[in-house]
């Protein structure tokens, strides 16, 4: 079902240009009414690819050593240890913890956010949230932890964005070798990501366009909004 696949991918991609992240969970819960995790992972990874090289060349002004390396060095710390704890994890209780994980930074967000509180979370707080989504991230893809990371020590969702698509950049990168190297990636892979590379590129520009116009007050609520339901969906998915 072509159409399902178009569907997917200009709604995913759309949101990815509007709030910079949940991509993935939009791509995967509407592909999936027609397609197995196997077939869908491999698409969406791929697309990402190039939408997060768009995001942080339209943000590159933002752009922040400060704030995406620390998370990067985590996120690729969190692959390597990755490799050697998975054999020996629970990946259904570990998704669990850190889907409630992000539910409560969210809502602490959406919090201050209505409270107008400008207070930052306490270093030693934030150095573990760092840590932990950069295991996340390593071991299963999963870049909603360090999303709500990267949102709670950036200013704007201009910065937000910039920053988080970098770390992405260098995580897709390590994911399809990997995926290569697993023969996870086909040529059938390939051919969807031809078909679908349009609809992907018409989705981002659109919700990029859509970011710019909005209030800067809505987005940044959308994109604690959309932490929130990323981290209810990693709970029900795995409970």
């Amino acid at each position: 079902m072509i159409w399902l696949w178009i569907l997917a991918t200009v709604m995913a991609f759309y949101i990815k240009g509007l709030c910079g992240f949940a991509n993935t969970l939009v791509f995967g819960s509407i592909a999936g009414f027609g397609a197995s995790n196997v077939e869908i992972t491999p698409v969406e990874l791929i697309l990402g690819f190039p939408a997060n090289c768009v995001m942080t060349w339209t943000n590159k002004e933002h752009l922040k050593k400060k704030i995406f390396l620390p998370i990067l060095l985590m996120v690729l710390a969190g692959s390597i240890v990755g490799a050697f704890l998975l054999k020996n994890l629970d990946a259904r209780l570990v998704k669990l913890i850190f889907g409630g994980v992000v539910m409560a930074i969210g809502l602490n967000m959406l919090r201050k956010e209505f409270q107008k509180d400008t207070r930052k979370m306490p270093r030693p707080i934030l150095t573990l949230i760092g840590i932990a989504s950069g295991l996340l991230c390593g071991l299963f893809g999963v870049g909603v932890l360090a999303a709500a990371y990267v949102s709670e020590i950036t200013e704007n969702t201009t910065e937000f964005k910039a920053n988080l698509s970098v770390i992405f950049i260098i995580e897709n990168i390590v994911r399809i070798i990997t995926y290569i190297s697993l023969g996870v990636i086909s040529f059938a892979t390939l051919k969807q990501v031809a078909i679908l590379l349009p609809f992907m590129l018409g989705g981002l520009f659109a919700g990029i366009f859509s970011a710019k116009v909005l209030n800067e007050a809505i987005a940044k609520k959308l994109v604690i909004v959309l932490l929130i339901i990323s981290g209810l969906a990693l709970v029900l998915m795995n409970s």
